[in-house]
Protein backbone atom coordinates (compact mmCIF):
# COMPACT_ATOMS: atom_id res chain seq x y z
CA UNK A 1 0.00 0.00 0.00
CA UNK A 2 1.49 3.00 -0.70
CA UNK A 3 1.54 6.25 0.86
CA UNK A 4 0.99 9.90 0.06
CA UNK A 5 4.84 10.71 0.75
CA UNK A 6 5.96 8.36 -2.13
CA UNK A 7 3.89 10.21 -4.66
CA UNK A 8 5.58 12.52 -7.34
CA UNK A 9 4.88 15.54 -7.52
CA UNK A 10 3.81 17.37 -8.66
CA UNK A 11 0.59 15.36 -8.52
CA UNK A 12 -3.00 15.86 -8.23
CA UNK A 13 -4.35 13.84 -5.24
CA UNK A 14 -7.95 14.16 -4.10
CA UNK A 15 -9.02 13.50 -0.51
CA UNK A 16 -11.50 11.15 -0.73
CA UNK A 17 -13.08 11.65 2.37
CA UNK A 18 -13.63 15.29 1.60
CA UNK A 19 -14.47 14.35 -2.07
CA UNK A 20 -16.97 11.69 -1.01
CA UNK A 21 -19.12 14.37 1.89
CA UNK A 22 -18.66 17.10 -1.03
CA UNK A 23 -21.23 14.30 -3.10
CA UNK A 24 -23.43 13.30 -0.15
CA UNK A 25 -24.07 16.87 0.49
CA UNK A 26 -25.23 17.71 -3.15
CA UNK A 27 -26.83 14.79 -3.78
CA UNK A 28 -29.37 15.28 -0.16
CA UNK A 29 -29.55 18.57 -1.39
CA UNK A 30 -30.99 18.45 -4.51
CA UNK A 31 -32.95 15.47 -2.97
CA UNK A 32 -34.64 17.04 -0.52
CA UNK A 33 -35.11 20.34 -2.51
CA UNK A 34 -36.93 17.82 -5.42
CA UNK A 35 -34.44 19.46 -8.42
CA UNK A 36 -32.25 16.97 -10.53
CA UNK A 37 -28.68 17.31 -10.39
CA UNK A 38 -26.46 16.64 -13.81
CA UNK A 39 -23.06 17.76 -12.74
CA UNK A 40 -20.71 18.73 -15.12
CA UNK A 41 -17.64 16.55 -15.82
CA UNK A 42 -15.83 19.58 -17.32
CA UNK A 43 -14.44 20.64 -13.65
CA UNK A 44 -13.32 16.52 -13.32
CA UNK A 45 -13.18 14.83 -16.91
CA UNK A 46 -13.15 11.30 -15.55
CA UNK A 47 -15.26 8.25 -15.64
CA UNK A 48 -14.85 7.32 -12.26
CA UNK A 49 -15.80 10.38 -10.70
CA UNK A 50 -19.15 10.84 -13.05
CA UNK A 51 -19.92 6.76 -12.14
CA UNK A 52 -20.25 8.29 -8.23
CA UNK A 53 -22.36 10.90 -8.87
CA UNK A 54 -24.71 9.00 -11.02
CA UNK A 55 -24.50 6.64 -8.20
CA UNK A 56 -25.82 9.32 -5.85
CA UNK A 57 -28.96 9.55 -7.93
CA UNK A 58 -27.62 12.58 -10.48
CA UNK A 59 -29.86 12.48 -13.39
CA UNK A 60 -27.46 12.52 -15.90
CA UNK A 61 -23.50 13.90 -16.52
CA UNK A 62 -22.73 17.38 -18.83
CA UNK A 63 -20.04 17.25 -20.57
CA UNK A 64 -18.53 20.57 -22.75
CA UNK A 65 -17.09 18.73 -25.44
CA UNK A 66 -17.53 16.52 -27.67
CA UNK A 67 -14.85 14.19 -26.74
CA UNK A 68 -15.43 14.24 -23.18
CA UNK A 69 -18.71 12.79 -24.86
CA UNK A 70 -16.92 10.29 -26.31
CA UNK A 71 -15.22 9.06 -23.27
CA UNK A 72 -17.92 9.31 -20.93
CA UNK A 73 -20.33 7.06 -23.59
CA UNK A 74 -17.51 4.43 -24.28
CA UNK A 75 -17.70 4.07 -20.70
CA UNK A 76 -21.35 3.09 -20.30
CA UNK A 77 -22.41 7.28 -18.80
CA UNK A 78 -25.45 8.10 -19.91
CA UNK A 79 -27.99 10.93 -19.74
CA UNK A 80 -25.38 13.39 -21.49
CA UNK A 81 -26.33 17.02 -22.24
CA UNK A 82 -23.52 18.50 -24.50
CA UNK A 83 -23.45 22.51 -23.08
CA UNK A 84 -21.25 23.79 -26.31
CA UNK A 85 -22.97 23.70 -29.58
CA UNK A 86 -21.55 21.46 -32.13
CA UNK A 87 -20.96 23.60 -35.22
CA UNK A 88 -19.24 22.24 -38.47
CA UNK A 89 -16.86 19.34 -39.32
CA UNK A 90 -16.06 16.82 -37.53
CA UNK A 91 -17.99 17.96 -34.47
CA UNK A 92 -21.14 16.89 -35.94
CA UNK A 93 -20.28 13.78 -37.63
CA UNK A 94 -19.27 12.72 -34.15
CA UNK A 95 -22.08 13.80 -32.67
CA UNK A 96 -24.15 11.91 -35.09
CA UNK A 97 -22.47 9.09 -33.93
CA UNK A 98 -23.17 9.78 -30.23
CA UNK A 99 -26.36 10.23 -30.68
CA UNK A 100 -26.84 7.39 -32.58
CA UNK A 101 -25.45 4.92 -29.79
CA UNK A 102 -27.11 7.30 -27.00
CA UNK A 103 -30.40 8.57 -28.29
CA UNK A 104 -31.20 10.02 -24.76
CA UNK A 105 -28.22 12.54 -25.75
CA UNK A 106 -29.14 16.60 -25.54
CA UNK A 107 -27.40 19.06 -27.43
CA UNK A 108 -27.55 22.55 -26.94
CA UNK A 109 -28.51 24.62 -30.21
CA UNK A 110 -28.57 28.77 -30.59
CA UNK A 111 -28.36 29.90 -34.17
CA UNK A 112 -30.84 28.50 -37.04
CA UNK A 113 -27.88 27.67 -39.37
CA UNK A 114 -27.21 25.12 -36.62
CA UNK A 115 -30.35 23.96 -36.48
CA UNK A 116 -30.44 23.61 -39.87
CA UNK A 117 -26.64 21.39 -39.92
CA UNK A 118 -27.97 19.40 -38.08
CA UNK A 119 -31.44 18.90 -39.13
CA UNK A 120 -29.79 18.04 -42.11
CA UNK A 121 -27.11 15.38 -40.52
CA UNK A 122 -29.82 13.65 -38.84
CA UNK A 123 -32.11 13.05 -41.90
CA UNK A 124 -28.79 11.89 -43.58
CA UNK A 125 -27.92 9.32 -40.68
CA UNK A 126 -32.27 8.45 -40.01
CA UNK A 127 -32.03 9.69 -36.43
CA UNK A 128 -33.63 12.16 -34.01
CA UNK A 129 -31.53 14.38 -32.30
CA UNK A 130 -32.73 15.92 -29.03
CA UNK A 131 -32.12 19.77 -28.74
CA UNK A 132 -32.53 22.63 -25.82
CA UNK A 133 -32.16 25.92 -26.63
CA UNK A 134 -28.87 27.64 -25.62
CA UNK A 135 -30.07 31.19 -23.62
CA UNK A 136 -27.47 33.70 -23.34
CA UNK A 137 -28.68 35.30 -19.81
CA UNK A 138 -25.96 37.95 -19.01
CA UNK A 139 -23.00 35.69 -20.27
CA UNK A 140 -22.23 37.28 -23.34
CA UNK A 141 -20.65 34.31 -24.56
CA UNK A 142 -22.51 32.03 -26.54
CA UNK A 143 -26.36 31.34 -26.67
CA UNK A 144 -29.70 33.22 -28.34
CA UNK A 145 -31.10 36.15 -26.67
CA UNK A 146 -34.13 35.42 -24.54
CA UNK A 147 -37.74 36.26 -25.63
CA UNK A 148 -38.72 36.59 -29.07
CA UNK A 149 -35.30 35.93 -30.84
CA UNK A 150 -35.94 32.21 -28.78
CA UNK A 151 -39.30 31.44 -29.38
CA UNK A 152 -38.09 31.88 -33.32
CA UNK A 153 -35.39 29.32 -33.07
CA UNK A 154 -37.81 27.27 -31.14
CA UNK A 155 -40.50 27.73 -33.95
CA UNK A 156 -37.17 26.70 -36.57
CA UNK A 157 -36.74 23.51 -34.59
CA UNK A 158 -40.12 22.47 -34.34
CA UNK A 159 -40.03 22.60 -38.43
CA UNK A 160 -37.12 20.40 -38.67
CA UNK A 161 -38.54 16.69 -38.48
CA UNK A 162 -35.01 15.26 -37.19
CA UNK A 163 -35.14 17.60 -34.24
CA UNK A 164 -36.97 17.47 -30.97
CA UNK A 165 -36.82 19.96 -28.51
CA UNK A 166 -36.75 19.51 -24.68
CA UNK A 167 -36.11 22.79 -23.48
CA UNK A 168 -33.86 25.74 -22.13
CA UNK A 169 -30.16 25.75 -21.27
CA UNK A 170 -29.97 28.95 -19.34
CA UNK A 171 -26.24 28.90 -17.49
CA UNK A 172 -25.49 32.51 -15.84
CA UNK A 173 -21.54 31.90 -15.26
CA UNK A 174 -21.26 35.63 -14.96
CA UNK A 175 -23.38 35.22 -11.39
CA UNK A 176 -21.02 32.55 -10.39
CA UNK A 177 -18.25 33.70 -8.48
CA UNK A 178 -20.08 37.22 -7.75
CA UNK A 179 -18.86 37.74 -4.25
CA UNK A 180 -20.93 38.18 -1.17
CA UNK A 181 -24.03 35.71 -0.74
CA UNK A 182 -26.98 39.11 -1.51
CA UNK A 183 -25.13 40.22 -4.14
CA UNK A 184 -24.40 36.61 -6.10
CA UNK A 185 -28.64 36.09 -5.44
CA UNK A 186 -29.50 39.79 -6.83
CA UNK A 187 -27.13 39.00 -10.02
CA UNK A 188 -28.47 35.25 -10.11
CA UNK A 189 -32.40 36.06 -9.95
CA UNK A 190 -32.32 39.02 -12.08
CA UNK A 191 -30.70 36.50 -14.75
CA UNK A 192 -32.83 33.30 -14.38
CA UNK A 193 -36.29 35.63 -14.45
CA UNK A 194 -35.15 36.14 -18.35
CA UNK A 195 -35.41 32.17 -18.70
CA UNK A 196 -38.16 31.88 -16.83
CA UNK A 197 -40.05 34.31 -18.96
CA UNK A 198 -38.60 32.60 -22.40
CA UNK A 199 -39.77 29.59 -20.94
CA UNK A 200 -43.37 31.15 -20.41
CA UNK A 201 -43.41 32.46 -23.61
CA UNK A 202 -42.62 29.31 -25.55
CA UNK A 203 -45.24 27.09 -23.65
CA UNK A 204 -47.82 30.07 -24.49
CA UNK A 205 -47.10 29.46 -28.25
CA UNK A 206 -47.04 25.44 -28.65
CA UNK A 207 -43.97 24.70 -27.40
CA UNK A 208 -43.36 21.67 -24.33
CA UNK A 209 -40.24 23.12 -22.51
CA UNK A 210 -39.67 19.71 -20.45
CA UNK A 211 -36.25 20.58 -19.32
CA UNK A 212 -34.82 24.36 -17.95
CA UNK A 213 -31.40 23.49 -17.10
CA UNK A 214 -28.40 25.82 -15.44
CA UNK A 215 -27.05 26.69 -11.95
CA UNK A 216 -23.49 26.76 -10.63
CA UNK A 217 -22.00 25.72 -7.69
CA UNK A 218 -22.03 29.36 -6.55
CA UNK A 219 -25.63 29.74 -7.11
CA UNK A 220 -26.79 26.19 -6.57
CA UNK A 221 -28.72 26.68 -3.10
CA UNK A 222 -30.34 29.92 -5.00
CA UNK A 223 -31.32 29.00 -8.43
CA UNK A 224 -32.67 25.71 -7.05
CA UNK A 225 -35.52 28.15 -5.38
CA UNK A 226 -36.67 29.02 -8.70
CA UNK A 227 -40.24 27.82 -9.40
CA UNK A 228 -39.87 25.87 -13.07
CA UNK A 229 -35.67 25.20 -12.34
CA UNK A 230 -35.89 21.43 -13.21
CA UNK A 231 -31.88 20.68 -12.85
CA UNK A 232 -28.64 22.08 -11.74
CA UNK A 233 -25.35 21.41 -13.82
CA UNK A 234 -23.00 22.25 -10.98
CA UNK A 235 -19.44 21.04 -10.73
CA UNK A 236 -16.50 22.25 -9.14
CA UNK A 237 -18.53 21.55 -5.78
CA UNK A 238 -16.57 17.84 -6.20
CA UNK A 239 -13.48 19.76 -5.73
CA UNK A 240 -13.80 23.18 -4.67
CA UNK A 241 -10.82 25.96 -5.80
CA UNK A 242 -9.58 29.27 -4.19
CA UNK A 243 -11.96 30.98 -6.31
CA UNK A 244 -15.36 30.01 -5.03
CA UNK A 245 -13.44 30.02 -1.41
CA UNK A 246 -13.89 33.84 -1.90
CA UNK A 247 -17.10 34.37 -3.15
CA UNK A 248 -18.50 33.81 0.29
CA UNK A 249 -21.36 31.64 1.72
CA UNK A 250 -24.68 32.76 3.39
CA UNK A 251 -23.07 33.08 6.81
CA UNK A 252 -19.49 33.51 6.18
CA UNK A 253 -17.15 35.34 4.62
CA UNK A 254 -15.51 31.69 3.12
CA UNK A 255 -17.42 29.46 0.97
CA UNK A 256 -17.52 26.45 2.96
CA UNK A 257 -20.63 24.85 2.07
CA UNK A 258 -18.21 21.95 0.08
CA UNK A 259 -14.86 21.21 1.29
CA UNK A 260 -11.70 21.78 -0.77
CA UNK A 261 -10.92 18.00 -2.08
CA UNK A 262 -8.45 18.35 -4.86
CA UNK A 263 -5.00 19.63 -4.57
CA UNK A 264 -1.61 20.06 -6.11
CA UNK A 265 0.76 18.00 -4.16
CA UNK A 266 4.45 19.88 -3.75
CA UNK A 267 7.32 18.81 -2.44
CA UNK A 268 9.92 21.33 -0.92
CA UNK A 269 13.11 21.24 -2.97
CA UNK A 270 14.56 24.48 -0.85
CA UNK A 271 14.51 25.91 1.98
CA UNK A 272 16.33 29.00 3.18
CA UNK A 273 15.80 32.31 5.14
CA UNK A 274 11.80 33.11 5.43
CA UNK A 275 11.37 30.83 1.86
CA UNK A 276 10.59 27.43 0.67
CA UNK A 277 10.69 26.86 -2.99
CA UNK A 278 8.29 24.04 -3.84
CA UNK A 279 8.78 21.81 -7.12
CA UNK A 280 4.62 23.46 -9.00
CA UNK A 281 5.28 26.12 -10.53
CA UNK A 282 3.58 27.91 -13.39
CA UNK A 283 2.82 24.30 -15.45
CA UNK A 284 1.48 22.91 -12.24
CA UNK A 285 -1.43 25.26 -11.72
CA UNK A 286 -3.80 27.53 -14.58
CA UNK A 287 -2.87 30.70 -14.70
CA UNK A 288 -6.18 32.34 -15.82
CA UNK A 289 -6.66 33.77 -12.24
CA UNK A 290 -4.84 36.89 -10.68
CA UNK A 291 -4.14 34.57 -7.98
CA UNK A 292 -2.07 31.62 -6.92
CA UNK A 293 -2.65 28.22 -4.96
CA UNK A 294 -3.28 28.62 -0.97
CA UNK A 295 -1.53 25.51 1.25
CA UNK A 296 -4.17 23.54 2.71
CA UNK A 297 -2.42 22.84 5.79
CA UNK A 298 -0.60 25.30 6.80
CA UNK A 299 -1.39 29.18 7.89
CA UNK A 300 1.16 32.37 7.53
CA UNK A 301 1.95 31.13 4.09
CA UNK A 302 1.91 33.36 0.74
CA UNK A 303 2.52 31.01 -2.64
CA UNK A 304 3.81 33.50 -5.78
CA UNK A 305 4.75 31.48 -8.79
CA UNK A 306 8.42 31.47 -9.16
CA UNK A 307 8.99 30.10 -12.92
CA UNK A 308 7.98 26.97 -15.05
CA UNK A 309 8.85 24.25 -12.70
CA UNK A 310 9.19 26.63 -9.61
CA UNK A 311 6.66 27.96 -6.80
CA UNK A 312 7.80 29.91 -3.69
CA UNK A 313 6.52 29.90 -0.43
CA UNK A 314 6.82 33.65 1.42
CA UNK A 315 7.18 32.55 5.18
CA UNK A 316 5.12 35.21 6.52
CA UNK A 317 4.43 33.77 9.94
CA UNK A 318 3.91 29.80 9.35
CA UNK A 319 1.65 27.76 11.39
CA UNK A 320 4.07 24.75 11.31
CA UNK A 321 7.68 24.41 10.06
CA UNK A 322 8.51 23.73 7.09
CA UNK A 323 11.23 21.76 6.11
CA UNK A 324 13.30 20.71 3.59
CA UNK A 325 11.73 17.37 1.69
CA UNK A 326 8.56 18.15 2.87
CA UNK A 327 5.16 17.16 1.08
CA UNK A 328 2.68 20.18 0.88
CA UNK A 329 -0.86 20.08 -0.48
CA UNK A 330 -2.14 23.17 -2.40
CA UNK A 331 -5.85 23.93 -3.34
CA UNK A 332 -5.64 25.51 -6.80
CA UNK A 333 -7.10 28.60 -7.72
CA UNK A 334 -8.99 27.35 -10.57
CA UNK A 335 -9.91 23.29 -10.21
CA UNK A 336 -11.38 23.15 -14.19
CA UNK A 337 -8.18 24.49 -16.36
CA UNK A 338 -5.93 22.41 -13.42
CA UNK A 339 -7.18 18.98 -13.69
CA UNK A 340 -6.58 19.67 -17.27
CA UNK A 341 -3.08 19.54 -17.09
CA UNK A 342 -2.78 16.33 -15.81
CA UNK A 343 -3.10 12.73 -16.80
CA UNK A 344 -4.57 10.73 -13.23
CA UNK A 345 -5.74 11.79 -10.12
CA UNK A 346 -4.44 10.18 -6.63
CA UNK A 347 -6.93 9.14 -4.54
CA UNK A 348 -5.55 9.23 -0.54
CA UNK A 349 -7.55 8.56 2.51
CA UNK A 350 -5.40 9.77 5.10
CA UNK A 351 -2.35 9.06 4.06
CA UNK A 352 -2.94 6.58 2.30
CA UNK A 353 -3.22 5.79 -1.62
CA UNK A 354 -6.59 3.87 -2.21
CA UNK A 355 -6.67 4.60 -5.96
CA UNK A 356 -5.39 6.24 -9.51
CA UNK A 357 -8.19 7.17 -11.41
CA UNK A 358 -7.56 8.57 -15.08
CA UNK A 359 -8.69 11.96 -16.86
CA UNK A 360 -10.24 11.93 -19.98
CA UNK A 361 -8.75 8.18 -20.53
CA UNK A 362 -5.00 9.58 -20.29
CA UNK A 363 -3.58 7.54 -18.03
CA UNK A 364 -4.67 4.25 -19.33
CA UNK A 365 -1.42 1.67 -19.62
CA UNK A 366 0.69 4.38 -18.12
CA UNK A 367 1.20 3.97 -14.38
CA UNK A 368 3.48 5.73 -12.02
CA UNK A 369 4.05 2.52 -10.16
Amino acid sequence: MKKIHELPTPCLVIDLDCFESNLDIMARYTRECGVGLRPHAKTHKCVNIARQQLAKGAIGICVATIAEAEVMLRAGIRGLLITAEMVGEPKVSRLIRVVAEAPETLVVVDDVRNVDELQSAAHAAGIHIRVVIDLDIGQNRTGIPPGEPALRLANRIADAKNLQMEGISAYAGHAAHVVGFNDRRATSRRAVAQAIETRDLLEKNGHEVRVLTGASTGTYNIDSEVDGLTELQSGSYVFMDVEYRRIGAKDSPVYRDFAPSLCVLATVIHRSGDKAIVDAGLKAFSTDRPFGPEPLEASGVHYEFAGDEHGRLVLESPSRNINLGDKMRLIIPHCDPTVNLYDRFFCVRGDIVEDEWPIMERAKGSPYF
